[in-house]
């Protein structure tokens, strides 16, 4: 039996989800980076994406940065994280590109440039309304003309953030002040301003319905590649995976239990005091998996079941499923916050497909495994296929 927990990722399902989408921006003239910081740097899946033909990754942890540039990928590498001043060498060293908001941290990363011979190429992000990093509109022009005037660094455009802290999303008004800003910047101080970079994911509402995006030219695109979802409404996009990642634990305990705890309630282990249904008697299955691991709350099983909670290391399923025995692994779709914290966790492992066949079967149509004496003739990859639809 395959370790458990483990997260299942499926490569080719994230390639053509790469692939699908850098076609739809390109249509308009829109360059992506790919945004690994979903999956903590995963060398294996950001050689995935190179394999789709995306040249540029993204990632807000320099540790991730640095981890691809020593693994030899042949990418422009993008710091989509303000750079902590600390870290600036560093910075210089494995990122191509930078998003910088403050005037300090900009003569740093231009002051060690020079030392190393470098020129650093920077994006100036501008306050479109999200509140999350950003230069306010009045303030752009006089960080453009102190920086151009730098040497060691590069004004390769400006950007913006929106729906990742305040949930503004951005339509075509916020698009338009963007490129209007950009094409204020490019007459007034004659400069090019190769990427006017205008979001995230969360881009794609607005690209699908607008003529003309004006000067806009470029996205980060994380989980729409990941998880083949709109952000702003985490519905499938037409024509994507949204299984390319299965998160799988095993079932440690399988008990008929009162759905109510009984006795004189006080705070758990996380500081809250809950409140519970008495719906009767239920199927409690507890599974090695926690709150230590993953976002529950953003974890779904593809059984019938439901999430009642966790500990730091104990999910507890209401189940309904008849056929789930103690040892059995449960397979759940994931949110991007249970996948960042999946990929995060040590205590997960991450196994990816295509590879060579486990010693596992599961049961047509049934969310979950169980172990076999005798090595399947069928890879679970092609089984998985073949009873899990896109949904």
């Amino acid at each position: 039996m395959i370790p458990a927990p483990r997260m299942e990722i499926e490569l080719d399902k994230l390639i053509y989800n790469a692939q699908e989408l850098t076609a739809l921006y390109g249509s308009g003239g829109v360059h992506v980076t790919a945004v690994t910081k979903g999956v903590c740097g995963s060398l294996r899946i950001a050689n995935a994406l190179l394999d789709s033909g995306i040249r540029s990754l993204g990632d807000s942890r320099m540790a991730n940065i640095q981890k691809m540039q020593e693994a030899g990928l042949d990418a422009q590498f993008v710091l989509i994280r303000s750079p902590m001043p600390s870290e600036v060498e560093r910075v210089v060293e494995f990122a191509d590109v930078s998003l910088n908001t403050e005037m300090s941290v900009v003569r740093l990363l231009a002051e060690h440039a020079v030392i190393r011979g470098k020129t650093h190429r920077i994006v100036l992000m501008v306050e479109l309304g999200d509140l999350r990093e950003g230069i306010l509109p009045c303030d752009i022009e006089s960080m453009v003309e102190q920086v151009i005037r730098l040497r060691g660094v590069e004004l390769a455009g400006i950007g913006t953030n929106l729906a990742c802290f305040g949930g503004i999303r951005p339509i075509e008004a916020n698009m338009r002040a963007l490129s209007s800003i950009a094409g204020n910047l490019r007459t007034r101080y004659s400069i090019y301003l190769e990427i006017v970079s205008g979001g995230n994911s969360a881009n794609y509402q607005w690209f699908v319905s607008t003529p003309n995006i004006g000067l806009v030219n470029h996205l980060r695109i994380g989980e729409g590649i990941l998880l083949g979802r709109d952000t702003l409404t985490r519905e499938r996009i037409s024509g994507l995976y949204t299984d390319a990642f299965t998160l799988v634990a095993e079932v440690i305990e399988l008990k008929t239990k009162p759905s109510k705890p009984y006795g004189e309630i006080a705070q758990n282990a996380f500081g809250h005091a809950p409140i519970f249904e008495d719906n009767g008697n239920i199927k409690r299955a507890i599974l090695a998996l926690g709150r230590q691991d993953v976002d529950v709350s953003g974890i779904r099983p593809r059984i019938e079941a439901d999430v009642l909670g966790a500990s730091s290391d104990h999910l507890i399923l209401d189940v309904r499923d008849p056929g789930l025995q103690v040892g059995d692994q449960v397979r759940f779709d994931v949110g991007y916050g249970a996948l960042l914290g999946a990929m995060t966790s040590p205590y997960v492992e991450k196994v990816y497909w295509p590879q060579s066949c486990p010693t596992i079967w599961r049961f047509p149509g049934v969310g979950y495994l169980r172990s076999h004496a005798a090595r399947s003739p069928t890879c679970l990859r092609r089984q998985a296929r073949s009873a899990l639809p896109i949904v």
